[in-house]
């Protein structure tokens, strides 16, 4: 892959894509071209079971006819005959749709920051062979720590994405980035007793993964879950790990913040700008130029500038996240974070690297400061969780007890039950061990006077 061929011929793409919407009518045009290509090594029950390559691309085109948006998309992008047939589909969309009022064009051109840590030559020509040691290298850490742990399930994968935007109002601009992962599931048996499915992966924008530290963690949890306790019902002290917070806020916290959820009444926190909504510990951002991080690019899913964006600072509530149109609508300006599902949707309010700011704790002193209560790894029905009220019944799917400032025997079934927006006011401490699941960048955070309820 050459840089610069493919930059001029994916932004020339998406220029004439625009210029063939105009003439053809539309009075807001845009053109999102996407080249990309994946490699995965597959691992299941202890062995490596395929290997698989997806390479797309694509372009999706949204354009607007008096206030009315319609949108098409094809995996066909230097055919000029094809290109012109989806762009008439978005027409004839956009012409058969309501208008919306609320609809003020799209966004204008601005400078664009830099992206740093986000593209690494050596994950676009790594080879399947080298993907397949790090996978051998994962399963032999695990296997190294203890007879009774299997690996459920898991992969290694690389890959890299071209992208190119153009519209009507004259933006046009072209990201690059890679992404290289490693991942392991594990169980580990005593008897006929199997423990709940425990999970640890690497993954970057460079290719610098720990394989063996995967596997060796995976493994440790699994074999730290056997043999667990009883859980009694009672309200208590709660140490939420990066897994359990990414699983709980996402279904609950992150739609409070979307400007679309805020201007549709659908948000605890409409009206609460300035006001303190969490305990003076909690700083939070989004950051769309967080160096190195796994959502962040030069411009977001409508060519607008990623920026850094202060959502909570000591407590108090300062900004929701927008894209071009709820910006518009409310007479403000994107905070560049519309969002796409590759070139197969039209943009959506999302978070890139949600950042809760770290403190000074490690985590062994967090764990020292609990006289009693769990440290929680995964949750499992996070999703069920209501998103306007905040409140949530999850299951503690992999936790362990704390007692007298230390981490003990692993509990099952535990119950955790609350409100979101009630625990952000009950934050006890937060630590120092930061790491990026998803798209939460977060250390571990302790919550005071959280119901558990046991079996």
């Amino acid at each position: 892959m050459v840089e610069v061929p493919e930059k001029n011929t994916m932004s020339s793409i998406a220029e004439n894509i625009v210029k063939v919407a105009l003439k053809l009518g539309a009075s807001d045009a845009e053109a999102y071209v996407y080249k990309g290509q994946a490699t995965n090594i597959g691992i299941e029950l202890g062995q490596i079971n395929k290997t698989n390559c997806i390479i797309d691309q694509g372009v999706g085109i949204r354009v607007a006819v008096n206030k009315a948006v319609g949108f098409a998309y094809t995996n066909i992008i230097e055919d000029n005959n094809a290109i012109e047939k989806v762009v008439k589909r978005a027409l004839s969309a956009a012409r058969a749709s309501k208008p919306d009022n609320d609809w003020n064009g799209l966004p204008c051109r601005k400078p664009y920051g830099s992206a740093e840590g986000t593209f690494d030559q050596k994950i676009v020509e790594l080879k399947a062979e080298e993907l397949v040691n790090t996978a051998s290298t994962m399963l032999d850490a695990a296997k190294e720590v203890n007879e009774s742990v299997l690996a459920v399930e898991g992969g290694v994968g690389n890959g890299f994405f071209l992208t190119a935007i153009a519209n009507s109002e004259g933006i046009l601009a072209f990201d690059r980035g890679t992404i290289a992962e490693c991942s392991l599931a594990t169980v580990a048996r005593d008897g006929n007793t199997v423990t709940p499915i425990c999970f640890e992966f690497d993954a970057g924008r460079s290719y610098n993964l720990n394989p063996k530290w995967v596997g060796r963690e995976a493994a440790r949890i699994a074999v730290s879950a056997l043999k667990p306790e009883p859980v009694e019902t009672k309200t208590t002290q709660v140490i939420f790990t990066q897994f359990a917070l990414q699983e709980l806020l996402t279904y609950t916290l992150i739609n409070g913040i979307k400007a679309d959820s805020v201007q549709r009444n659908q948000s605890a926190f409409k009206n609460k700008i300035g006001e303190a909504v969490a305990t003076e510990n909690l700083t939070i951002y989004d950051d769309g130029l967080y160096k190195g991080g796994l959502h962040t690019s030069v411009f977001d899913g409508e060519g607008v500038p990623s920026q850094k964006t202060l959502v909570v600072e000591e407590g108090v509530l300062r900004n929701f996240l927008y894209d071009s149109y709820t910006a518009k609508k409310q007479n403000t300006e994107s905070t560049g974070n519309a969002s796409r599902a590759g070139y197969l949707s039209t943009p959506s309010i999302d978070i890139t690297n949600f950042c809760i700011m770290p403190q000074n704790m490690t985590g062994e002193q967090m764990i020292s400061e609990v006289n009693e209560g769990l440290i929680v790894y995964n949750l499992q029905g996070a999703h069920s969780s209501n998103p306007i009220s905040g409140e949530f019944s999850v299951v503690a799917a992999s936790a362990w007890k704390i007692k007298h400032g230390e981490a003990g025997r692993s509990c099952r079934g535990a119950m955790l039950a609350g409100n979101i927006f009630d625990l952000l006011k009950n934050i006890g401490c937060i630590g120092n061990n930061c790491r990026q699941i998803g798209s939460l960048v977060s250390p571990w955070v302790q919550f005071e006077n959280v119901k558990v309820i046991g079996k």
